[in-house]
């Protein structure tokens, strides 16, 4: 998935940023070891099904969904997606799902514990790829960005 999301990163030139490595970067801990970045800067992208919606978060490395603030948003419980619903409904598989060349339908959304920092590094499509955006840049890129939301605390 990878390829697919250097192409949809054309568009804004940014596509030779993308950052290929040679270890994983599946996890949040994974991929601050591999960028030798804090866990904190990793943007992690979690995908949600909302009633019939399908919902990513883009977050800090160090924040978790608050179930309370995650209701009061989207009106209903946060329920995760299985890794096989990922790949399926957002069109990449868990390890490298990010923001970027998402299905159709596909609402994602940015959490507020993005904005402490000068840039972050969200997954580029695959269990070994990165990207270091301005949480502006990673707005202004994210497919069908629906804005910022308050919804994880920092643990």
């Amino acid at each position: 998935m990878i390829e697919k999301v250097r192409e949809y990163l054309k568009k804004f030139g940014a596509e030779g940023r993308i950052i290929e490595l040679p270890a994983s970067s599946a996890t949040v801990e994974l991929a601050a070891k591999a960028l030798s970045v804090e866990p904190c800067r990793i943007a992690k992208t979690l995908s949600f099904r909302a009633g019939e919606r399908v919902v990513l978060v883009v977050a800090a490395g160090d924040a978790r969904v608050d179930n309370h603030k995650y209701k009061e948003f989207f009106g209903v419980k946060a329920k995760m997606l299985s890794a096989q619903e990922a790949e399926t409904l957002v069109g990449h598989a868990v390890g490298g799902v990010c923001p970027f060349a998402v299905n159709e339908g596909v609402e994602v959304y940015l959490d507020e514990s993005l904005k402490r920092f000068q840039t972050v590094f969200p997954a580029c499509g695959s269990a070994n790829s990165a990207i270091e955006l301005t949480p502006e840049e990673l707005f202004s890129y994210a497919s069908g960005c629906k804005g910022w939301a308050d919804v994880c605390k920092i643990v």
